[in-house]
């Protein structure tokens, strides 16, 4: 027997050419409503439902990676953006340190957020679809078969019709029947029992993949979020900072006009201006006085025996009436302009060393 190419004889491609025929033909009788066809509206409703669902798998399938792709977008254009920051950013500034560790977890969260969608929603989806190519075909042969079986069975009817009978023919025709029937039947029963479960369960299918979808966006825009706050509280502090060395400055050029206004004085023996606080006097000091801090950041007081603090407030640092019982990093202190007012201590109170300036 000649071969044809791999697997297939010329006796099994004369079988095949003969079956695309034969359906072919019966197909065209059906047309033509010569020929009754096989129906079952219930399993046509499964196919029409079944198309549907893999359509739809599809397109979902196709925006999830389109989402994908757009969160890689803003993954690359995040890095992007924070390493032009790091490279702008002077090593002397506030935040430095803070600054590029705050740019390693942003890049850690996106990396996060891309994984989590991809092997939760999409492997979800992606998983789902693998199964429709085969009983797709599966549905296909069935309608072939289908054909077949029509087919069979109007070829033993019209030899039975016939009327010159030939037994051996119709014995014949009969066992084709049989063969073709049984194949049919296989199939449409198993298609019968797994279109129904297959449509049942898109609703689980979308369930996990959505839910996962806005689980994980949850958490991202959560963590986001507490990141963007603390690159705005860098900024705002590295914008105080840059404020009170500009104040400073200013403070110092007027501190060097009035020593040299000093300076004449002394030079043509007039009297120097005097100070509003001096070193020594019970009478302009309060009581333990060590020295004058400037805040630099705005600070709220959380109990009564905190101080409030403003940038540019002055304050008197004070011993602490007891040294052992006062917190590491923080200090005792009096707004000057409180002093200066009432001249007790009354108004007294801890903040933390870190939002003041010694000056």
């Amino acid at each position: 027997m000649a071969e044809m190419g791999k697997g297939v004889t010329a006796g099994k491609l004369a079988i095949n050419v003969q079956k695309r025929l034969t359906r072919a033909q019966e197909k065209v009788l059906q047309k033509l409503g010569k020929a009754d066809e096989t129906r079952d509206v219930a399993f046509e409703e499964m196919v029409a439902n079944f198309n549907k669902q893999m359509a739809e798998g599809t397109r979902l399938q196709k925006d999830l990676k389109t989402y994908l792709t757009a969160v890689k977008t803003m993954h690359d254009a995040s890095r992007r953006l924070h390493d032009c920051l790091a490279d702008m950013y002077e090593p002397d500034w506030f935040g430095k340190e803070e600054m590029d560790a705050l740019a390693e977890d942003t890049d850690t969260l996106w990396l996060d957020y891309d994984q989590n969608i991809t092997d939760k929603s999409l492997l979800t989806v992606d998983t789902f679809l693998t199964q429709f190519p085969e009983i797709k075909a599966r549905i296909a042969k069935r309608e072939r078969k289908m054909v077949d079986f029509d087919s069979a069975r109007h070829h033993f009817a019209s030899l039975q019709k016939g009327k010159k009978k030939d037994e051996a023919k119709i014995a014949k025709a009969e066992e084709d029947l049989g063969r073709a029937q049984k194949i049919f039947e296989e199939l449409n029963v198993e298609l019968q029992d797994e279109l129904p479960a297959l449509w049942d369960r898109r609703v689980g299918v979308y369930v996990n993949a959505f839910q996962s979808l806005a689980g994980h966006q949850e958490k991202f825009h959560k963590e986001m979020s507490k990141l963007s706050q603390n690159l705005n509280d860098i900024m705002t502090k590295l914008e105080e900072q840059r404020q009170f060395k500009k104040d400073d400055s200013a403070a110092s050029k007027t501190g060097d006009g009035a020593k040299s206004e000093e300076t004449n004085h002394s030079e043509t023996g007039g009297s120097a201006p005097k100070s509003s606080v001096t070193n020594g006097s019970d009478d302009e000091l309060p009581p333990g006085f060590l020295y004058k801090v400037k805040a630099i950041h705005e600070y709220t007081a959380t109990d009564g025996d905190e101080l409030e603090l403003k940038i540019g407030d002055s304050v008197l640092v004070l011993a602490a009436d007891n040294p052992d019982e006062q917190d590491d990093g923080w200090l005792l202190g009096l707004k000057e302009s409180d002093w200066m007012q009432k001249k007790d201590t009354s108004t007294k109170g801890v903040f933390p060393e870190n939002f003041t300036q010694k000056v």
